[in-house]
């Protein structure tokens, strides 16, 4: 059983939470991340990303958005519970190297992913400029740590509520035009701004990597729930990625296979917020 060591919301509907997990938390590397459910028998698998842990004491560190029906379900559990699954860790690992001025771009919770990432290339020498996004300054989340591992952070809110009144890709076009340009760009978020952000660099001929968060069942290439397109051929977000070179993503057929389950995803999340317990409701008035 993976026991629950602590648990704490960052914003509205955003929680964070140590997992004991002693295999996954020593065998960890930028990038990867577990598959999880709730329940051990039953219940739907959900992949998120492994945002750091700790060896010593065996945990790792999950951050997830309350959705849907299962992250509504981990959103209720607390300290002293346990996971049924969890299995990883899974992926390939992010290639870190020391390309020079490295460029990490968050939106959303898109920014809990980015940061083991950000983390990685600056120990490799690189020089980071953090381009953090959200909707309003209350869901903005981790900006002290983006802020220590930064050189330079910029933060934007789609209201102006907090920083700068925008979105991710004014301020990443506006370094992409610097004397000194980019060499490296990681984007992470919604498809819709992981797509704009390459549309951005593309002119520039600057790397970019994303990081792709696709319905997914098994984490193994099994299932092909999680297939992609990148160069014009099929690949597996979940043993070829998550991440692949944004210029090659094809975000437009990415979105159409996201919102293939949408209304059953509804649904269920209906069903679990309407549910209550009926023991005894249909009893005989006889002991």
């Amino acid at each position: 059983m993976y026991k629950i060591v602590s648990k704490k919301p960052l914003s509205a509907n955003v929680f964070e939470m140590d997992v004991c997990a002693p295999y996954v938390a020593r065998a960890r590397k930028a990038g990867q991340f577990v598959i999880v459910s709730p329940d051990e028998e039953r219940g739907e698998r959900i992949p998120l990303t492994i945002v750091d842990g700790d060896e010593q004491k065996g945990t790792i560190r999950l951050i997830f958005q309350r959705v849907g029906k299962t992250t509504s379900q981990l959103a209720e559990m607390s300290a002293g519970d346990c996971l049924g699954y969890v299995a990883g860790p899974l992926g390939k690992p992010t290639h870190v190297e020391r390309f020079g001025v490295a460029v990490c771009v968050g939106g959303g919770i898109g920014v809990a992913p980015l940061l083991p990432i950000t983390k990685a290339l600056k120990e490799a020498g690189n020089t980071v400029i953090a381009i953090l996004g959200a909707r309003t300054k209350e869901l903005l989340i981790l900006e002290e740590e983006f802020r220590q591992l930064s050189d330079e952070l910029i933060v934007v809110t789609d209201d102006g509520s907090y920083g700068r009144k925008g979105v991710v890709t004014e301020p990443l076009a506006e370094v992409c035009r610097r004397e000194r340009k980019p060499d490296f760009v990681m984007a992470i978020g919604p498809a819709i701004m992981m797509k704009f952000c390459c549309e951005t660099t593309r002119p520039f001929g600057i790397r970019t990597q994303v990081s792709l968060n696709t319905i997914m069942v098994d984490g193994t290439g099994m299932c092909g729930g999680c297939r992609v397109e990148v160069g014009g051929k099929t690949q597996f977000v979940c043993v070829d990625g998550p991440e692949f070179d944004g210029h090659q993503v094809n975000f437009d057929l990415m979105m159409k296979r996201l919102a293939a389950y949408k209304d059953l995803e509804q649904k269920a999340y209906e069903a679990y917020r309407q549910h209550r317990c009926r023991i005894g409701l249909d009893r005989s008035s006889n002991p």
